[in-house]
């Protein structure tokens, strides 16, 4: 065997190289396109004074899990601020967002794409297994390559790390739906967009939002390697206190990281039982509204029972 060896690294060079020399003009749409949503949300973020987006994070908090995680979303993002890490908190949380959107915009159709048809389904878990265990800092390379030093590189590769479970989860919630309930509706003559709209996503919905919480929390896992790659925020500050042995400075922007995360793990996951946490002001709200509907119904009925009594009133006398 020797002087024998597989020259595939070579291949995919010259592949990237064809692609970097072909489709520029197509990579520097992408590019303007990324870095336009990545600073148009993170300047979004940083244009109101930071204790109106506390407010704002703390009513999402309150709206869909609970009064508790509210407060605790007022102490944690008050942390930031007290550590000085509001600016590179909200660059961090800006790109999470983008690159969390981008990939359930891509996941979420190949899920059920995958779910419909075997032959997507054979060729796409081969890809998603790859995708799942190369290295993620192997993906900074041609993304380098292609994109410059920038927030650019650094989201691509977060896309590419965190859009498998979107669609393996996807893919399972439409698969894991019961198939008597789907042939109920073909029996009535529904088309299979409309089986799709009307009874798969709606029942998969909790399995699919797991799916996306996972996509956001491995967008977030991504944000050192993004820093790696040039894009500003928590992750670019842990590299620079690697490189400087500054503990400090690493202990303060990885706490800001786990903040980040917990706030965006517990809202998102209440999203697939939304309304039905006791303690949240969706299902406060509507707890009120049933009380409502039957204090009204029995305001309602009350006038037809005291007629009632009074007719056989006036049948025995």
């Amino acid at each position: 065997m020797d002087g024998f060896r597989l020259p595939l690294g070579s291949w995919v060079e010259a592949g990237v190289d064809w692609v970097k020399v072909n489709l520029d003009g197509l990579l520097d749409v992408v590019s303007f396109v990324v870095t336009f949503l990545v600073d148009g949300l993170t300047s979004l973020l940083l244009l109101p004074y930071f204790f109106v987006v506390i407010a704002i994070a703390a009513l999402i908090a309150w709206l869909v899990r609970s009064w508790q995680l509210a407060i605790g979303t007022v102490v944690s993002f008050t942390l930031i601020v007290a550590m000085g890490l509001w600016v590179p908190a909200m660059q961090t949380l800006g790109l999470v967002l983008v690159a969390a959107l981008v990939a359930v915009v891509i996941a979420v159709p190949l899920g059920i794409w995958s779910a419909r048809n075997a032959t997507v389904r054979a060729v796409l878990k081969p890809v998603l297994d790859f995708m799942q265990t190369m290295p993620a800092f192997v993906y900074l390379i041609p993304a380098i390559v292609f994109f410059s030093i920038g927030v650019v590189p650094g989201l691509v590769a977060t896309v590419i790390f965190a859009l498998p479970p979107g669609v393996r989860l996807t893919e399972l919630g439409i698969r894991g739906v019961d198939s008597e309930t789907v042939e109920a509706g073909q029996a009535f003559g529904a088309k299979p967009g409309q089986i799709l709209r009307g009874i798969q996503l709606p029942l998969a919905m909790p399995t699919i939002l797991a799916g996306i919480n996972q996509v956001i929390m491995l967008a977030l896992s991504m944000a050192v390697i993004a820093g790696m790659a040039g894009a500003d925020g928590l992750g670019k500050m842990v590299v620079e206190a690697i490189s400087t042995v500054n503990i400090a400075k690493g202990v303060e922007a990885g706490l800001g990281v786990v903040l980040i995360a917990v706030f965006l793990d517990r809202v998102t996951a209440a999203l697939g039982t939304l309304g039905q946490n006791p303690a949240s002001l969706l299902a406060v709200i509507r707890r009120r509204g049933a009380q409502r509907q039957a204090t009204a119904a029995a305001a309602a009925s009350a006038p037809a029972v005291e007629t009632t009594v009074e007719e056989k009133e006036l049948q025995n006398a």
